[in-house]
């Protein structure tokens, strides 16, 4: 009867213990279903999660700089005036001034009409014998050239720490006339010099510049070289 006892308790006991574990298995399965429910449609499984505000976009609060844009003429014309010293063959080193005019292709080259005029000194032989060859009228020298120039080297000048002005040098050769001792001679013009701009509309210029013609006023027939240096000024427009 004991044993009997004993019998129904264990069975029951077993009974008990698998109800138990296919009540877990099957809350286990219920939960893997709903997880996988809820990554399939995107939503969070908590509320807590779904009620969340999105993150704001943070505006950064940067202060605008004034950028002052450089007015730079667009002009290609040239005007200015020049001043300097003429060296004519046989008669001295005399002040020259002038007018100047340019007009520029590009940024390297440019065509530059040129008008000057000095007054011829004397030469030796007058001043040792006291024997004019020229009359005042003909003395007066004035030249006429067209050239082409061509600008190499371009780059800025510095004064100071914090000033900077664009700068060239430049190479021209041309053709003209000059009116000296009574006559027309061809002439052939060449020379260089350095341009410097302190503002975008001014230019000041130093240039040497040689003018070769033929000339017999000494009674020998020969290329004279009558050299020139000047300084001047110009304006764009």
């Amino acid at each position: 009867m004991e044993s009997g006892i004993r019998v129904f308790l264990l069975s029951a006991l077993l009974a008990l213990s698998g109800c138990a574990s296919i009540h877990h298995l099957f809350h286990r399965h219920s939960d893997n279903g709903t997880e996988a429910s809820a990554d399939a449609s995107g939503s969070a499984p908590t509320g807590e999660e779904s009620d969340s505000n999105p993150p704001r976009v943070i505006e950064p609060q940067v202060e605008r700089r004034k950028i002052k844009v450089p007015q730079i003429h667009s002009h290609n014309w040239e005007f200015g005036v020049q001043y300097g010293a003429l060296s004519i063959e046989n008669f001295g080193t005399n002040p020259v001034y002038g007018l100047m005019g340019a007009y520029h292709i590009s940024e390297d080259f440019f065509l530059q009409a040129t008008f000057g005029r000095s007054t011829a000194g004397l030469t030796s032989f007058e001043t040792l014998s006291n024997i004019n060859l020229l009359t005042p009228s003909q003395r007066n020298y004035t030249y006429y050239d067209l050239a082409l120039g061509y600008n190499f080297l371009p780059g800025e000048v510095f004064i100071g720490r914090k000033l900077a002005m664009t700068s060239s040098f430049y190479l021209s050769a041309g053709i003209g006339d000059t009116d000296f001792a009574g006559d027309n001679k061809f002439t052939v013009s060449f020379g260089g010099g350095y341009r410097v701009l302190p503002t975008d509309w001014l230019a000041v210029h130093i240039g040497v510049e040689d003018h070769v013609f033929q000339s017999d006023l000494l009674g020998v027939d020969k290329l004279t070289n009558n050299l020139e240096a000047t300084l001047g000024a110009s304006v764009f427009f």
